[in-house]
């Protein structure tokens, strides 16, 4: 089963075949999902006992199961927030499987984390972090955001053991993966109002965190700000958060796992004062920075806190921390194991360059202006707000929530287009998430004209 075969040759002939071909689609084939009693009776039983054999496994693959699932990454998926991995970065990632390469450590994979690491250093540079800033890329957001408030408790219980219960201050809008972080970590929620512009401000932190904290022996130990947020792409007053939470001592955290890709774009720059305040931030390449899945980017200030807070230590361990200088990523997030995530991006990154990146998010947010403008030019569609970053927000002028779903749910079926409906203030809406620089005007054009 180990061995390179002359049948291990066909078939890895006949995969290079399949993900070459895949690569070359323009676009891609949206495909729709399926029940699972028709793919059952199409796949039937694929686990036996002496096999299908590589051939039969991948034709299985791609006439029945590829298929039913959604391409991600067609410009007409403007969905939730889709994925736009360049070409290169896709290839390496065939790399990055068939290498056996283990990226938790310095010691077995010190090549791999020097290069994920000069990812993290560009993005930390776009952000104004400090030089000594560091991390790591892990699964997602969701990991990233908890790996970063499990080191900014850490380090605040330090520094107040008397404290009992602690509390997480974050905006109405922020990601549902804060409130899935402090559950996990058993504490609190303080829910912050935002303004007229949907923006989480200092002065309501103040005045969340005062009423917490007088009202209960709690204390709040991380403020966390979000630098576009997934359903409208907000970014929240970074600045005057960033320095609410420096008055009060306690961890500025910045989820941009969607819009902090925006940083490399000069013409909202200004949009992210404020970041390099941060003690933490994460974004995710695999959403706005054409990486595949799965890659969050965790930034930390002060890497010593996160090392801290989440070095695993066993006697089998020892000698992965024996050289002072070692860089393990597998210290920096809740995790042991883990593949090299990163070098995908690193790669489409190094060989494209910085300028190239900085086009292609450009590209992305001024296609979100036109459908934006093709929008209020539509006799049936209205404009919920002027798109902050790459997300465009809107209505059907007459639907309900019945309406948005059974037009979403045709476009799909069609293989058309997949939009598919959300909210805002409990009313039904629609939103383009435009981060897949191959989608035109003329694919918007398209999508509205079924409106």
């Amino acid at each position: 089963m180990h061995k390179f075969t002359s049948e291990t040759q066909i078939v890895a002939d006949e995969i290079f075949e399949y993900a070459l071909a895949r690569l070359k689609m323009d676009p891609p084939i949206l495909d729709s999902p399926r029940t699972a009693q028709e793919l059952a009776a199409d796949a039937g039983s694929t686990i036996t006992e002496d096999g299908l054999g590589g051939t039969e496994t991948l034709r299985l693959f791609g006439e029945v199961l590829a298929p039913a699932c959604i391409s991600v990454d067609h410009p007409r998926f403007l969905s939730f927030i889709p994925n736009a991995p360049t070409e290169y970065s896709s290839l390496f990632d065939l790399i990055v499987g068939a290498s056996g390469l283990y990226g938790g450590s310095w010691l077995e994979a010190s090549g791999a984390v020097f290069a994920e690491n000069q990812a993290l250093r560009w993005i930390s540079d776009l952000a104004g972090l400090p030089k000594g800033a560091g991390g790591v890329f892990v699964q997602g957001g969701t990991l990233g955001n908890l790996s970063a408030l499990v080191a900014a408790r850490d380090h605040l219980r330090h520094q107040n053991k008397d404290v009992t219960r602690w509390a997480i201050a974050c905006s109405e809008e922020s990601h549902s993966s804060i409130t899935t972080a402090a559950k996990v970590m058993d504490v609190d929620v303080i829910k912050c109002f935002v303004d007229s512009s949907g923006r989480l401000t200092g002065a309501s932190v103040d005045a969340a965190i005062d009423e917490y904290e007088t009202d209960t022996n709690g204390r709040a130990f991380a403020v966390v700000a979000t630098s576009g947020t997934t359903n409208l792409g907000i970014v929240d007053d970074l600045r005057g958060v960033g320095e609410c939470a420096k008055r009060r001592k306690i961890w500025f955290h910045v989820d941009g796992a969607y819009g902090g890709a925006g940083l490399a774009a000069p013409s909202v720059r200004h949009l992210f004062d404020g970041i390099e305040l941060a003690d933490s931030f994460v974004v995710d390449p695999h959403k706005w920075l054409f990486a595949p899945f799965d890659a969050c980017a965790l930034i930390y200030r002060d890497p010593p806190i996160a090392k801290r807070a989440h070095t695993q230590h066993a006697s089998y361990l020892e000698p992965l921390q024996s050289e002072e200088g070692d860089w393990n990523p597998s210290d920096y997030a809740i995790h042991l194991s883990r593949r090299p995530r990163g070098l995908p991006f690193w790669f489409s990154l190094a060989a494209h360059g910085t300028r190239a990146y900085t086009k292609a998010v450009e590209d992305t947010l001024r296609m979100a202006k036109v459908a934006a403008r093709l929008i209020d030019a539509h006799p049936a569609c209205e404009l919920l707000i002027e798109p902050t970053l790459s997300i465009v927000a809107f209505t059907r002028k007459g639907w309900d929530a019945d309406d948005y779903s059974k037009w979403s749910d045709r476009l799909l079926h069609e293989h058309f287009a997949f939009v598919a409906p959300s909210a805002h203030h409990g009313e039904p809406i629609l939103r383009f998430a435009i981060v897949n620089p191959r989608t035109s005007e003329a694919d918007i054009t398209e999508i509205l004209g079924t409106l």
